[in-house]
């Protein structure tokens, strides 16, 4: 799931599009009765990731988008049986990343199912813009969650998945003096009153080493700043390549254009193989990246696959 999506995108070796029949629906005013729809797209992320080591694959689902039906109906339009998913890993507590876990539970069970989470992702959050009357997000309930049948497990340090072959960085190290997060109106509830949340301290990514390569690093909204998770990531791990960076970069909006020079400048000095900024990105990044990096930078849609080989 990705906010956007694009019918007409080519693929190539890496990049695989979805048919452009994909998802008919039952449509009267036409002869047949159906219509070819397309996939879903929403303002939310989610990703499904499969690791292929040897004959065994494995699969993980990284965020869920914002709504409850979204994931799930392109899972549906695109033959995809979610359940296979054997772990869930959330990026972080932000409802556009977690609408669509009731859809999943709906769909599948998840009695036992393992989700991996920051301890602060239970936090409350809310918008408060100068002038206006603030705005309470919805906040995740882990007696919710618990009672539906996910296991939760909350890291705030990294962990180890996949017997050992898969890094869920935990909270990320902020080392960049460009990367300065939320603007305050941002606010998060701190047991007694509302203050400023700039840090989004839940953010954390997933990140593969893909063997002769270099990481994979796949990110929800890069709260903790794109250039900071990839290099993050690069310590955790001793690996000096970064292969791919995928998923939403937060770029957008007028609180963040003015980070985007260093940024793709620092991502550029990064070289990776494969950039595919996604969701909260915004335009003038995509159009920034795409001009500095042009082999590397592919548009997202929803439906979209990666194939990374080793």
């Amino acid at each position: 799931m990705d906010n956007t999506y694009d019918g007409l995108l080519p693929g190539d070796e890496r990049v695989i599009r979805p048919p452009r029949g994909v998802g008919l629906v039952e449509a009267p005013q036409f002869e047949a009765g159906l219509t070819t729809a397309g996939l879903r797209a929403e303002h939310g992320f989610s990703a499904l990731v499969r690791i292929r080591r040897g004959d065994t694959v494995t699969t993980l689902l990284f965020d869920t988008g914002v709504s409850p039906d979204g994931m799930v109906s392109n899972a549906d339009r695109l033959g995809v049986d979610l359940g296979d998913v054997q772990g869930v890993v959330l990026s972080h507590g932000h409802f556009d990343h977690a609408g669509g876990l009731a859809g999943l539970a709906g769909r599948r069970g998840v009695r036992g199912l393992p989700m991996t989470v920051h301890p602060q992702v239970w936090t409350r959050r809310r918008l408060a813009p100068p002038g206006l009357d603030p705005s309470e997000l919805p906040t995740l309930s882990r007696h919710a969650l618990e009672s539906e049948g996910f296991q939760v497990i909350e890291r705030r340090q990294p962990s180890l998945l996949v017997d050992g072959h898969v890094l869920i960085t935990g909270e990320v190290d902020r080392t960049t003096d460009f990367e300065r997060g939320m603007p305050p109106p941002h606010q998060g509830w701190n047991g007694s009153g509302w203050q400023h949340d700039p840090l989004v301290l839940d953010d954390q990514a997933l990140v593969v080493h893909v063997r002769g390569r270099g990481l994979l690093v796949l990110t929800g909204c890069g709260h903790a700043g794109a250039v900071n998770i990839a290099r993050h990531a690069l310590r955790l791990t001793g690996v000096d390549r970064l292969h791919a960076l995928i998923g939403g970069l937060h770029l957008g909006g007028p609180a963040f254009e003015p980070v985007i020079p260093p940024t793709v400048s620092a991502l550029t000095e990064l070289a990776p193989d494969l950039v595919a900024s996604a969701h909260c990105t915004g335009w003038r990044a995509q159009a920034a990246l795409a001009l500095a990096l042009p082999d590397a930078w592919v548009p997202s849609s929803s439906g979209t696959s990666f194939r990374l080989a080793a």
